[in-house]
């Protein structure tokens, strides 16, 4: 194949003028090109037999981003920079992936449609809205860690959609990996699916090794092949063994929007599978929805198609054309989102929109009513807030927002902490005020039982600490199913828990404490169970402000002794804000803006001797796990500060009698 040993020639891929020429080549070779073509668009469009649309799911932190950039090299994409899919800039910060995306690249005469999607299980619906549009799907698993927690809800989600998915065992390269614990992992894996009602064809899944950090992809079990590193028995397997999409080039257009994003001159950018007919621009289109709660469809917002996008490795271009089979980005309309379909106006039933799980926790976002409000952010009304929350569910398919019974207030409800974590720091790096709500899990009632969100959770720590951990969750009321020896990890255990979400809530920052920053956990959602009773104190009381004012040394050195602050001098504090833990179980009122002439102490440089402990700054993820039912989080573009619901004490002490009431 002399085109696959072009493509394979370096390991980076080619750059400069030869790989723009080869790019046009190929893609002139699997589209027909539009100047000899007549007419008809459905034969200007790459025939639905030539396309493989996929997903590649895994676990967090198992390789999948990375291996996207492997597979965009291999194909002949320029490269720039590690993680390129990870567009997103917290995406970068943090070095998880948030939101799906799809690209396209050519490989021999196939064109394939990959979509990078999140591994950490609060974005389990960015994996749920993208899997109704592939056809197939490349599992990554960690051959090192095995399957885990994330990994289940991933194949069970491909599975009963009925792929049939690759098994990529990434990082065999690592010391710790042999070839028996490749056999071992694979077995897993097969159980794994297995247990979730995997079909016997779906069991007869292909296996692939893989090193995503050294670029190369094998069909047998080896540390370091020989010759260049290449992924092409990969994109191989793919080609093979990924089924073409079923469909009718020649049938009215249809799509469904799996993905929307905003440009500043086209409006609203709907992203889809194609699963019917052709689309060029200038073509009438209206968009076709369910009425809520039933089954009839009705239609909206006819308008006609202005433009055409196509993903192609690192940048989109312009198409002249689109058909069945294939993903594509269309502009023209400003209405539809996602799980709306976009068809032909003859076409007036919506095909099956986005299916996903059910929220498992909320949080209330309303108006910064504090004394400091105003000071930093700009966009300060209800009004604003309630827009940008309408806006971010549109997009995104596991968040709801509800009107709360208080004005100026919204029900945010998602799917964990690190979700509406996200949603927050994006708000206030573009300006925003509010008070955030600790989280509140979503129960359900079934027969007269009430029912809770229930987490599967995997923990691996130093063997001295696992009793600790234990006993912690324990007080969370979890319930330990599996404990065993690390394999790969002398010294090490692994633990699986089942955990309610509500015990959950600020763990991870109690865990890394716990074992010193050495343990690992994953969590995901397992299913609805019995409520399982009222989880322990697990948090001390706060050292609550009673005035208003700069904070001084001073106060904080006689405040030291009562607990750990979490303000330093200088800051400004006002009363019922929380600037530090107690060291004992209930709050106490205190004065952080006391000054040194309030006082009989008058000897000069006293102050310069004032030699106070760093204060614990607590972050936006801290501050979400660790606030309770009385406080609220204050959220603007400079700051993150804790406060209590009512800022006068007398009123906090009515609020507190009328609870235990």
């Amino acid at each position: 194949m002399l085109r696959r040993g072009l493509w394979s020639a370096t390991a980076d891929g080619f750059c400069g003028s030869r790989a723009a020429a080869l790019w046009r080549w190929s893609r002139h070779f699997a589209v027909a090109a539009a100047a000899s073509a007549d007419s008809n668009p459905a034969e200007r469009v790459t025939s639905p037999s030539l396309i493989r649309n996929l997903a590649v799911i895994a676990h967090v932190d198992h390789g999948k981003t990375t291996l996207m950039d492997r597979l965009l090299r291999q194909c002949g994409a320029i490269v720039a920079r590690d993680r390129t899919l990870d567009s997103i800039t917290l995406e970068r910060e943090r070095g998880i992936t948030i939101a799906s995306k799809y690209t396209s690249m050519i490989w021999g005469t196939s064109s394939l449609n990959i979509v990078d999607t999140p591994g950490h299980a609060d974005f389990g619906g960015e994996v749920e809205r993208v899997i109704g549009m592939v056809d197939g799907a490349v599992l990554v698993v960690d051959a090192g860690e095995g399957p885990l927690a994330q990994t289940k809800f991933v194949v069970a989600k491909a599975l009963k959609s009925g792929i049939r998915p690759i098994l990529l065992l990434n990082k065999v390269d690592r010391p710790s990996v042999t070839e028996e614990r490749c056999g071992e992992v694979e077995s897993m894996v097969f159980d794994l699916f297995a247990n979730l009602g995997a079909t016997e064809e779906q069991l007869d899944f292909p296996v692939l090794y893989a090193s995503a950090k050294e670029g190369w992809a094998s069909s047998t079990f080896t540390k370091a092949p020989e010759g260049e590193p290449t992924m092409a028995p990969l994109l191989d397997t793919i080609v093979k063994y990924v089924p073409p999409p079923k469909c009718d080039l020649h049938a009215p257009f249809q799509m469904v929007v799996t993905m929307m994003e905003h440009d500043p001159y086209f409006g609203r950018i709907l992203t889809g599978r194609i699963y019917s007919g052709t689309v060029k621009p200038g073509d009438r289109v209206h968009g076709i929805r369910k009425k809520e709660d039933t089954d009839v469809s009705e239609t909206f917002n006819e308008g006609k198609i202005v433009k055409i996008l196509k993903k192609k490795g690192v940048a989109s271009e312009v198409a002249d054309c689109a058909g069945a089979g294939d993903i594509v980005s269309i502009a023209g309309l400003a209405q539809p989102y996602i799980g709306n379909s976009v068809a032909s106006v003859e076409v007036k039933e919506a095909l099956p929109s986005v299916k996903v799980d059910p929220p498992t926790i909320s949080m209330t976002f309303s108006v910064n009513d504090s004394p400091l409000a105003g000071k930093d952010g700009k966009q300060l009304t209800g009004a604003k807030i309630g827009d940008r929350l309408k806006a971010e569910e549109e997009s995104n398919v596991s968040i709801k927002v509800l009107r709360s019974t208080s004005n100026d207030a919204y029900e945010v409800q998602g799917r964990g902490e690190l979700q509406l974590g996200i949603l927050i720091e994006n708000m206030r790096r573009e300006g925003f005020e509010l008070s955030v709500s600790p989280p509140a899990v979503l129960y359900k009632t079934e027969n007269g039982q009430k029912l809770e969100p229930i987490e599967e959770l995997r923990i691996e720590v130093n063997d001295e600490h696992s009793g600790t951990v234990i006993e912690s969750l324990t007080h969370r009321r979890a319930e330990l199913l599996d404990m065993s020896p690390c394999p790969e990890s002398v010294g090490r255990t692994t633990m699986t828990f089942t955990c309610p979400s509500r015990g959950l809530v600020g763990y991870r920052s109690s865990f890394s404490t716990i074992t010193h920053g050495t343990g690992f956990m994953h969590r995901a959602f397992l299913s609805y169970d019995k409520f399982r009773g009222p989880v322990g104190n697990v948090r001390r009381g706060v050292l609550v402000s009673t005035a208003q004012g700069v904070i001084t040394a001073y106060a904080l050195m006689g405040l030291e002794s009562r607990g750990t602050m979490f303000v330093p001098p200088g800051d400004e504090a006002y009363e019922g804000m929380i600037v530090g833990e107690h060291c004992r179980d209930a709050d106490l009122d205190v004065n952080p803006v006391k000054a040194k002439e309030l006082t009989n102490i008058r000897a000069p440089g006293k102050d310069e001797n004032v030699k106070l402990t760093p204060p614990r700054l607590v972050t936006l993820e801290e501050a979400i796990g660790y606030v309770a039912a009385d406080e609220l989080i204050e959220v603007t573009p400079k700051a993150i500060r804790l406060r209590k619901k009512y800022l006068d004490s007398t009123k906090r002490k009515a609020a507190a009698r009328k609870l235990s009431s």
